[in-house]
């Protein structure tokens, strides 16, 4: 006999959320201020995309493991909670270590670490909605999610402009040290982490695996299942690995970017990761991790497959804007790509609020999906969501006045509060409760995938095709947002 697992209440729904919002804080945090760190410490513009490389490559390796593992534990905090904490743990140590970084490989390195542990934390928060909250409240689940990340990220970005300009703190300093407003900035959002991660963990209960076994789930989840004998892992191995080594030659013999070296390296890694599978299975060598992740993966729910293009193309657009909006508007709006100028660091604190701003515009837009989802459904809603963030990225190209750039923000505010909530409410339902944590990595994947692209690419393309100019790179993260959306129209719902 099935049992229905119970609604919860407005109150237990904000104590499991509110993490994200400290989460959201070391995120916000690192989004805003690694790129002018990196370049304080000596970085050039078209050397930080691959400086940038530590966030995806961490989040495409942490997470699925993260999420296996945690699919798999049981004990005394429970099952995801104990990667709520250690994660927080080390993620509070990352970012008061961050800003005090000596030289540029050292705080690359530490964006590593930083990134690594955030992915702990952050990954079986979306593995305990689903976890926890019955299908028809796991939308309000992840848009409540969405609202902290919103409220989280618009002080979090905020931080280093209200410390020069509220409390007077330096936002300058000499050639090669952090501004103390970026220190002190860092600091906060450490202990802001740690105390609204703890809360999460000391007010919220998991249910036992027991628990979960008992309870109904989709009919659609139910029925994903695969014949372990019957996945063909060397599918398209050999023109994976053609395209690998034909992209390592060509870099090497015409001496382009080194950046270009990342695409095939990650090509020819899961060429390697296929035959490693496909040997496993033959030798029925498939009780272990590694292969399980592999075969979820290829066996993968019809609805994850669709998403994945969705998700490939709205995250590109998001890491051109991340990695260079500061770039773009203190060269194009305020005439500086220096770092010790006066003009260079008044258009990155703006870029701060203009991060503070998205993410307030996202919190309200948390409050008006739900209406939205209910009156047009997911497909249309998102959609629309995703051609308000084009319209914004594009317009950073025709505004002269910086202020006016709050308004472009209002499209992407838009656009990250959907991208946030609806893809994984669609999932959330498509794949089952047993395996919750680790599709929920896999699904990183595609966010993963094209971060590691646009370092792959953003760099040379700035370079090459747009003069260094990156305004550019946010024109092309718009019409990366278009063609989402249009992916969007492949989906089918459950």
């Amino acid at each position: 006999m099935t049992e229905q697992k119970p609604t919860l209440s407005f109150w237990q729904i904000w104590n499991m959320c509110f993490g994200f919002l400290g989460i959201q804080f070391g995120f916000a945090l690192q989004n805003g201020n690694v790129s002018r760190i990196f370049q304080t410490l000596g970085a050039s513009i078209d050397d930080i995309p691959i400086l940038w490389i530590a966030a995806p490559l961490t989040g495409l390796i942490v997470q699925p493991i993260v999420g296996y593992m945690s699919d798999k534990t049981w004990g005394k905090l429970g099952r995801r909670r104990p990667y709520f904490l250690w994660g927080a743990v080390m993620t509070t140590l990352a970012l008061v270590v961050m800003p005090n970084s000596p030289t540029l490989w050292i705080a690359a390195g530490m964006l590593w670490i930083m990134d690594a542990s955030i992915n702990v934390t952050m990954e079986p928060f979306r593995a305990l909605v689903g976890d926890n909250l019955p299908n028809k409240q796991r939308a309000t689940g992840f848009a409540m999610q969405s609202f902290f990340i919103g409220v989280g990220a618009v002080v979090a970005s905020a931080l280093p402009w209200m410390m020069a300009n509220w409390f007077e703190i330096s936002n300058v300093a000499p050639e090669g040290q952090i501004p103390d407003s970026v220190k002190y900035s860092f600091y906060f959002g450490a202990a802001v982490l740690f105390v609204a991660v703890g809360w999460t963990i000391l007010s919220t209960r998991e249910y036992s695996p027991e628990e979960l076994a008992r309870f109904e789930q989709a009919q659609s989840a139910q029925q994903v299942a695969r014949d372990a004998s019957r996945i063909v892992f060397t599918h398209g191995v050999l023109l994976n690995s053609a395209i690998a080594v034909a992209i390592l030659v060509c870099v090497s013999v015409f001496s382009l970017e080194k950046e270009l070296y990342l695409a095939g390296l990650g090509l020819g890694v899961f060429a390697v990761m296929q035959c490693i599978s496909n040997w496993q299975q033959k030798s029925q060598q498939t009780d272990n991790g590694f292969y399980q992740v592999m075969a979820d993966l290829f066996t993968m729910p019809e609805a994850m497959k669709q998403l994945a293009w969705v998700q490939f193309f709205s995250w590109f657009a998001l890491f051109a804007m991340w990695i260079y909006t500061t770039s773009a508007v203190t060269a194009h709006h305020y005439g500086s790509s220096d770092p010790l100028t006066s003009l260079y660091n008044q258009g990155a604190d703006w870029v701060g609020i203009l991060f503070a701003a998205y993410n307030g515009f996202a919190a309200l837009a948390a409050f008006f999906i739900p209406i939205m989802v209910k009156q047009l459904g997911i497909k249309v809603s998102h959609m629309i969501n995703l051609g308000l963030g084009a319209l914004g990225l594009m317009s950073f190209l025709f505004i002269d006045d910086p202020q006016w750039l709050l308004v472009s923000m209002v499209g992407v505010g838009f656009a990250w509060a959907s991208i946030l909530s609806l893809p994984y409410a669609l999932l959330s339902s498509a794949v089952p409760s047993n395996k919750m944590g680790v599709y929920m990595g896999i699904f990183n994947f595609f966010i993963v995938i094209p971060q590691l692209l646009a370092a792959s690419v953003l760099g040379v393309l700035v370079k090459q095709l747009f003069a260094g100019e990156a305004i550019y790179a946010l024109i092309l993260g718009g019409l990366s947002f278009l063609i989402a959306a249009v992916c969007m129209l492949r989906v089918k719902q459950q």
